[in-house]
């Protein structure tokens, strides 16, 4: 993405300050880049309450120490089972009796009725923007380190993730399926 102004045409590309992204980092035309950790989701509703509360503590104990800016994001990344449903097919293919291929064949229905829906994984991210590499480096191993101590884990968001996220945010979370055609 770029800011390149044309005359008369109004792009997304004018408004939004994203130079590119590379390095786990999405960089700004204000020198700044944007940075952060992927939360790997857990639910802890089926813990005891003990174990809930003494999470939901060391939580609100960790959002109390971060001294700087930061965004909690929510981003929505479709699933995608085209792998699975290929192997499935070959186990179909290859089944000996008419009661596995029934099997294989429900498992597949399943499967094709999940990708018609649009199922997506919601993913977390804590994001940061800093323009000094060294004290984003340090941010992401606080923010990985302190996650852990809450029962979470937690690892640098990379060049997909930010994109994913950037995708979100510009279309809601629609993937089209076509190219930009440019004049």
């Amino acid at each position: 993405m770029g800011q390149t102004k044309t005359k008369g045409k109004l792009f997304t590309e004018n408004w939004i300050p994203v130079k590119g992204i590379k390095n786990n980092m999405i960089y700004t035309y204000g020198n700044y880049k944007v940075a952060g950790v992927k939360i790997i989701p857990r639910n802890i509703f089926i813990l005891d309450v003990q174990t809930q509360n003494n999470v939901m503590i060391q939580l609100k104990n960790f959002y109390n120490t971060i001294d700087y800016e930061f965004w909690l994001v929510v981003a929505d990344r479709p699933v995608d089972i085209s792998v699975y449903m290929s192997q499935l097919q070959l186990l179909y293919n290859n089944a000996k009796t008419p009661a596995m291929r029934k099997f294989i064949q429900q498992d597949m229905d399943k499967g094709t009725q999940f990708m018609r829906n649009d199922v997506v994984d919601t993913e977390y991210y804590i994001l940061f923007k800093d323009n000094d590499d060294e004290r984003i480096m340090k941010k992401v191993r606080s923010l990985i380190n302190n996650l852990s101590l809450c029962g979470l884990s937690s690892a640098q968001a990379n060049n997909d993730d930010l994109r994913v996220i950037l995708d979100n945010f510009l279309n809601g979370g629609k993937k089209d399926q076509f190219g930009m055609v440019m004049i």
